[in-house]
């Protein structure tokens, strides 16, 4: 009992630390920008462009805020998905038509391989589906190609998404699922998100009985998602969930 609340104890204290750390920039540019805004009369178009900015990041504020409430409920078992039969190529070419734009500019092409059914929450799995597919997206070389590949087995789905890009060394895929991870600490907010998205993905997926794994090798970045089969939802966990250390 003494090891589970030192557990719980320290969990509260890295998120309450992660947290204060990711909200200190945004709140100190908004103050900032501010006390310019106040400090002499401008025209309306000045204000107007202020207020834009201020509006860009409370959204980001809002967005991450929300995105820890999701985070901390995962940690306390209270994500449970509400399962229907989804049927994955037809979720991954959705994406696909959302991403299109995106890897059009870089000059990625976007393929899929197989097709497979799981019994998940839809509009959840798809939030994770997305968080590995837009960061295969965004680092991916340009002129190359993202893969997803899907493989049907008889008790478990695999979901694979693969690129070409900068590796990821040996140390940082240990941590790559942490909350706030950054690969590049150097990197700014603006193109890299808060760094919640595989957090999140690694917590949806843990809700749904699965497990995901990251390998990098030379060139070749892979995220592999482990789901029961569709008809297997009895492997739901139902305890808590320890989304990362």
């Amino acid at each position: 009992m003494l090891a589970r609340l030192e557990e719980a104890f320290l969990r509260l204290s890295d998120f309450s630390s992660d947290i204060a750390h990711e909200l200190r920039t945004p709140v100190s540019n908004l103050m900032t920008q501010t006390q310019v805004a106040l400090s002499r009369p401008r025209e309306a178009d000045q204000y107007r462009a202020i207020l834009e900015s201020n509006a860009e990041e409370l959204d980001h504020m809002a967005r991450m805020i929300s995105d820890m409430l999701l985070l901390a409920k995962a940690d306390n078992g209270l994500v449970m998905p509400h399962c229907e039969t989804v049927h994955l190529a037809m979720e991954v070419r959705a994406l696909f038509d959302y991403y299109e734009a995106v890897a059009e500019d870089k000059g990625l092409s976007l393929t899929l391989q197989g097709d497979a059914e799981v019994d998940a929450d839809r509009l959840m799995l798809r939030r994770a589906l997305g968080n590995l597919l837009s960061n295969a997206v965004r680092h991916a070389t340009p002129r190359s190609a993202v893969q997803v590949r899907l493989a049907d087995f008889p008790d478990v789905v695999t979901v694979e998404v693969e690129n070409i890009g900068e590796p990821i060394a040996e140390e940082h895929l240990e941590r790559i699922f942490d909350r706030f991870f950054r690969v590049d600490p150097a990197r700014q907010r603006s193109s890299e998100g808060s760094g919640l998205g595989l957090a999140i993905t690694k917590s949806i997926v843990v809700a749904h009985g699965g497990t995901i794994s990251a390998a990098s090798r030379g060139a070749v970045t892979t995220f592999t998602v482990t789901l029961p089969r569709a008809g297997h939802a009895e492997a739901l966990i139902t305890s808590p969930i320890k989304a990362a250390p």
